[in-house]
């Protein structure tokens, strides 16, 4: 479907593969799908592991707002919105209150025993209305040049963005295929009591997921107020926690966990990002984005489902025939002589 999408894109832009250097930084198409799906990807890192325990987060969003909302606050009460200083320190106080979060919603899952979908729907609604009180209701912009390289800024001609989420998924790669987490967290989610039984530490497996879910978020959320040099507590993030799920799926994880893939939520959040750009530079009203989003999930989900396939490619086969019978041969009765 990723390659259907591009594809589309270069019968309608003849220039969407056209990748050049313009004052030292690189353009093009296929490097703002990967710049603007960065914070996707980064949610459905996080999003992936959670799954993978047999949870959900639903908050994400939520903790993306707050932690825009929290940087861009502490620089607007600086005297010197360009203090490297002080943007480490509001990155910090936002990353650390992302951590808190994501505790929370572990805490309420892990130890406290509530469903998952229940205990990150309370910080869901109450995170929306946290982020409006830092920001008292109002978009907080900010002239941050150091804040400014987090989500729009170059390094070595490549957009920081994009060095963030390759940093953070290679990290991600490394931990839990080249190591025994992957491993843990698949067995949690497969059956968290028979690995409790087994001596794996289910609760704080479940815990670390929910961790690094809010973190992911968090950083998240510094690239889009990045971005864009402002904080607006009601829209940033939102329905980002469904486009996560929906990146997840798309990658082949399983909703019941017990299974992940890192490499496939990539995938699936950059095909969500080509979507919507293919949306915008078509022509198409933006309008219908959710629509257009609503039916590549639904085909994509069909084709991945084994059912369907059996259903579709396998019944135009024609029936096996059945078993061949006695033969006439065979069913004739041999008179024996007395």
């Amino acid at each position: 479907m990723l390659v259907v999408l591009l594809l589309s894109n270069l019968i309608f832009t003849p220039t969407f593969f056209k990748v050049e250097v313009r004052d030292g930084h690189l353009y093009g198409s296929l490097i703002d799908i990967v710049r603007f799906g960065a914070p996707l990807i980064m949610v459905a890192l996080g999003m992936t592991l959670v799954i993978a325990t047999g949870g959900i987060d639903l908050s994400v969003g939520s903790v993306v707002a707050i932690c825009g909302a929290l940087a861009c606050w502490r620089i607007s009460e600086q005297g010197d919105q360009n203090s490297v200083s002080g943007v480490l320190v509001a990155v910090a106080l936002a990353l650390g209150l992302a951590l808190l979060l994501g505790a929370w919603n572990g805490f309420l899952v892990a130890v406290v025993g509530i469903q998952p979908i229940i205990a990150t729907l309370i910080l869901m609604v109450a995170g929306r209305g946290l982020a409006q009180l830092i920001t008292d209701g109002q978009i907080i912009t900010i002239n941050s040049s150091p804040y400014k390289l987090i989500g729009g800024g170059y390094l070595f001609t490549v957009p920081f963005a994009i060095l963030i989420a390759l940093a953070v998924t290679a990290l991600a790669v490394l931990l839990t295929r080249r190591t025994a987490l992957g491993m843990l967290i698949e067995s949690v989610g497969g059956n968290a009591e028979a690995s409790r039984l087994a001596g794996i530490h289910s609760r704080r497996i479940t815990l670390m997921a929910y961790i690094v879910a809010g973190l992911c978020a968090g950083v998240a959320g510094l690239m889009i107020s990045s971005n864009v040099s402002s904080a607006d507590g009601n829209n940033a993030g939102l329905w980002y926690e469904l486009d996560a799920i929906l990146a997840v799926v798309i990658g082949g994880t399983s909703l019941a966990g017990g299974r992940f893939s890192i490499a496939g939520t990539v995938v699936g959040a950059l095909l969500i990002q080509t979507l919507t750009t293919t949306i915008y530079t078509t022509g198409i009203p933006p309008e219908t984005t959710l629509l257009f989003k609503a039916l590549v999930v639904t085909i994509v989900c069909l084709v991945q489902s084994p059912a369907f396939r059996a259903k579709v490619f396998q019944g135009r086969r024609r029936p096996a025939p059945p078993p061949a019978g006695p033969t006439s041969a065979t069913a004739e009765k041999v008179e024996v002589p007395a």
